[in-house]
This record gives structure tokens, sequence and C-alpha cells, in this order.
């Protein structure tokens, strides 16, 4: 590879004009467009499901072969998992999101060159977040057991998060990759790579645990070896295939430029991401303080659990609408980001609805694919009604979140989900659930009511957004993201790269 400076290429002239000349004028033709433009959302929704899928699987093959050889190490791998690795894990997915936002719009704005440039970028700055992680690993032990974390569990776990620290530095190379390809739909690569690399990690699982019997320190190593077998092929496939017009023209020192700047937008993903992770987390650890906490706590993570599944969908409806908002917002369609808005979050809505009816109609019934205790069976009947709502609220949620990520409002978003989930929905959820003692469908009840004021707030935002004015400030954002001083867009000679970055931010 040579190091070399990423051409600029000149954006293409918008096509707002023409977009509205071919604006749809009768039903027939505008179910034609939702049709088309459901195809476009589902192309790239499918394939980043089913990575996520395998990708969950490698962790879901991990625990099992940990389960074999004994429950204290089943629980030694599922904390490293579920706690250590998932808030790293959660952290740089958020940091890396920051990428979608401008890779989306530079690719639609045909500034291919650029892709890279910004790909390098994350790359360091995920790696020094990786680095200022790594003391949650180094120390794992001590910080679980102040969590009060039996000692045995403590210091096997921090014994297996310590082995798995090379992961979580593959993952800075792993999440940039993925959204250079996904900003460009080119999805599948993805998909394939992420079920070569789970059949992989089957396959040393076996390997290392049953037939070598390294034990615990084999499924680490095999989690390792398959994290960074995804990130080096996704890098290979990059190099190698998207050269020559592909968004990829070698190193370039650019890649050190504007750091500061694109650390800011990438903390403002991570945070927004974050707190909307967190907040369903501290549903479960509430309700862990709560009489017959067993049951209590049982009864949420069944539903949790099915949640979980049925949001694997909508990430990948999530990563489908940022990259059709920020491929619109770049190219100058601002009538088409908003149609492709409108279409994912009437999909999602349905998709919902009908999560909703099924859960209803098996509300007393469902929870024996989980447990045989008749009494947990009957405590995840009580809570059923709850998790049915929370199943619509979950498919918007989501894409709602992607919208905003495509547009570049993940500041924005942040303050939301602070004042919502953290000002409002959890002191609520506490009240009804400690004080009005109405347990765990209180506790759940009032968070309920912040992801509902959550999601309220974001429609309203999305309603009021005017679509031509965010395309003009994609443009602004890759003017001042590709080097350009805003003169050549403006005629302002007074502005410096600094002021541009700040503005094209508004972080």
């Amino acid at each position: 590879m040579v190091l070399m400076e990423a051409p600029l290429l000149v954006k293409r002239p918008s096509v707002v004009a023409e977009e509205d000349a071919a604006a749809p004028r009768s039903y027939a033709e505008a179910r034609q467009a939702f049709v088309r433009e459901a195809e476009r959302l589902w192309v790239i929704a499918a394939p980043i499901t089913f990575n996520i899928l395998c990708l969950y699987g490698v962790n879901s093959a991990t625990q099992l072969f940990a389960g074999r050889l004994g429950n204290l190490q089943l629980s030694a791998a599922a904390v490293g998992l579920s706690v250590v690795s998932n808030f790293s894990f959660g952290f740089l997915l958020g940091m890396g999101s920051a990428l979608e936002t401008l890779c989306g719009q530079a690719y639609g704005a045909g500034q291919l060159g650029a892709l890279g440039v910004y790909m390098q970028r994350s790359w360091i700055i995920l790696a020094v977040s990786a680095v200022l992680l790594s003391p949650l690993y180094v120390f794992a032990t001590p910080i679980l057991r102040a969590l009060g974390q039996d000692d045995a569990i403590a210091g096997a776990a921090g014994d297996f998060t310590l082995r798995i620290l090379p992961q979580m530095f593959s993952l800075a190379l792993t999440f940039p990759t993925q959204k250079f390809l996904q900003a460009q739909s080119k999805v599948m690569v993805l998909a394939w790579i992420s079920l070569a690399a789970l059949a992989a990690h089957v396959a040393m699982l076996y390997l290392f645990v049953s037939r070598l019997g390294w034990g615990l320190a084999g499924a680490a190593a095999a989690y390792d070896v398959t994290s960074w077998g995804i990130a080096v092929a996704q890098v290979v496939y990059v190099v190698r295939w998207c050269g020559d017009g592909g968004g990829w023209d070698g190193l370039s020192w650019k890649a050190f430029e504007g750091l500061w700047a694109f650390a800011k937008l990438s903390l403002a993903s991570a945070v927004m991401l974050c707190l909307e992770v967190w907040y369903m987390m501290v549903l479960v650890v509430l309700t862990g303080h709560l009489d017959d906490a067993e049951i209590a706590v049982g009864s949420v993570s069944i539903c949790m659990n099915l949640n979980g599944w049925e949001a694997m969908l909508f990430i990948g409806l999530n990563a489908a609408i940022s990259v059709r908002v920020s491929n619109e917002l770049g190219s100058g369609r601002p009538r088409a980001a908003k149609h492709a808005v409108a279409s994912v979050i009437a999909q999602s809505l349905l998709i919902g609805l009908l999560a909703m009816a099924l859960i209803l109609s098996y509300r007393n019934s469902f929870a024996a694919l989980f447990t045989g205790d008749r009494a947990m069976q009957a405590a995840v009947g009580k809570v059923a009604y709850l998790l049915a709502v929370t199943m619509v609220l979950n498919s918007v949620q989501p894409v709602i979140s992607g919208v905003a990520i495509g547009g570049g409002w993940q500041a924005l978003v942040a303050y939301i989900n602070l004042g919502c989930y953290y000002a409002f929905g959890l002191p609520l959820g506490f009240c009804l659930g400690y004080l009005l003692r109405l347990g765990p469908q209180g506790i759940w009840a009032g968070m309920l009511c912040g992801t509902a004021l959550q999601t309220a707030v974001l429609l309203a935002v999305i309603w009021n957004t005017d679509w031509e004015d965010e395309a003009a400030q994609a443009n602004e954002r890759i003017s001042a993201w590709a080097g350009e001083s805003k003169q050549l867009v403006q005629g302002d000679a007074g502005a410096g790269d600094d002021g541009d970055l700040k503005e094209a931010l508004r972080v």
C-alpha cells in the first residue's frame, strides 16, 4: 500500500428539481414508489441482519462450549462477554457510527476518494478508544468484586476477560471497515465473512476446548482468532476490491488531520447509542432489588430475551435507513430522503404491531419455551402486555436513531435520550416500582413511558425537519470534512477549517 493523498471529487449538482418533477402524482405511483423504497431498504437490511445473527452465534457458541466445562466456567464466560465485552462493544460501535454519517453523505455526493480517509481516521480514533478501555479488562476481577460478584466467578471471569482483550482491539478495524462498506451498500460481503467466521469459530472451539483440552483459555483463544479473522478479511476485501473508484485510494496522511473534530462526532455517536443500550439493561438491574428477586429478574429477562431477537432485525433496518438517508442527503435529494424515512417507519410499525399481536395471543404460554416453572410462567404472563407495547415502541425507535445517524443529529439525540430516559423514565419507573410497590410491572411501565416520550419527541423532530436544509448542511459537512474551505462553497474567505468543521458537525 502506498501513502497518498485521497483525491477530492467534485460534488455533483443537486437534483432536487428533477426529483420534484418525478414525484408520485397518483395512488398507484405512490404505491410503486413505496415498494421500490422497501426493496432498497431490505437489500441492505437483510444481509446486515444476517451478519448480526452470525456474530451473536459466535458469542453463543463460546458460552455453549464454556458451559460444557462446568458452571463456574459458564458463569465466567457469560460475565466476561455480557458485561465487560458488551460494554466496550457498544461504546466502540457507537464511536464507529460517526462514519455512517460522513461516509454515507460523501458517497451520495460522489466524493468516493474521501471514504477511505474517513475510515482511516476512524481506525485511529477507535484504536485510541480501545487503549483507554483496556483497564476494564486488566482490572476486571477487582471491578466485578466491587460490584458484588461472587469471588470465584469474579476471579474466573477476570482471567477470561483479560484473555479476550485482543478481541476488543480487532473492533477498531472491524467497525470502521463495516461502515465504509455499508455506506456503499456493499453488505453481502459482510454476511459471507460472518458466516465463514461462525463456522471457523465452532471448529476452533471444538479443537481447542474439546480435543486439545485448553479449557476456558481455549475458548478465549478461539474468540480472539475469529474476531481478528473478521477484521482482516474485511480490510483485505477493501484493499483488494474497493480500489479504482471504490472508495479506497491507499493510506493517506489526511487521516491524521481533523482528528479532534472527528473524535467529537464519534463521541456524540457513542453517547447516543450507549444511552439507548444501557437504559433497558437498568431495568434488569432494578428488578434484582425487589422482593422475590429471582422471579422478578427471571420474568423480565425472558421478556428481554424475546425483545432482543426482535431488536436484531431492527438493527439491520437502523443501518439500512442510515445508509439511505445519508446517501440521499449527500446526493442533494431531500425528497427521496424524506420518502425513505416515511417508508421505513411505516414498515417498522407494521412489524411491531404484528409482534405485539403474537405476544398478546400467546402471553400465557410463550414462557414455556424458557422455563418449566409454573410460578415463573405466571409472572411472565403478568408482564407480557408490557412486552407487547415495548415491541411496538422498539420497532420505531431504532429506525429513528438510524435516521438521526444518517442526518448527523447524534448530539441532539444524545440530549433527548438523556432527558427522556434518565431524567424522566428511570425516576418514574423507580417511583412506580418501589414507592408505589407495583414491582417489576411498575418499573417497566415507568421506563416504557420514557421510551414513549423519546419516540414521540424524535417523531416530532422528523416531522418538522426541513429536508432541503438538511441536504444543504450535508453539503457543508462534506465540504468541511473534505478539507475545502467555505469560500469554495459560499464565498466566505474569512472562515478557517476549524470553524467549518464545528459548524458542519453542530456538536
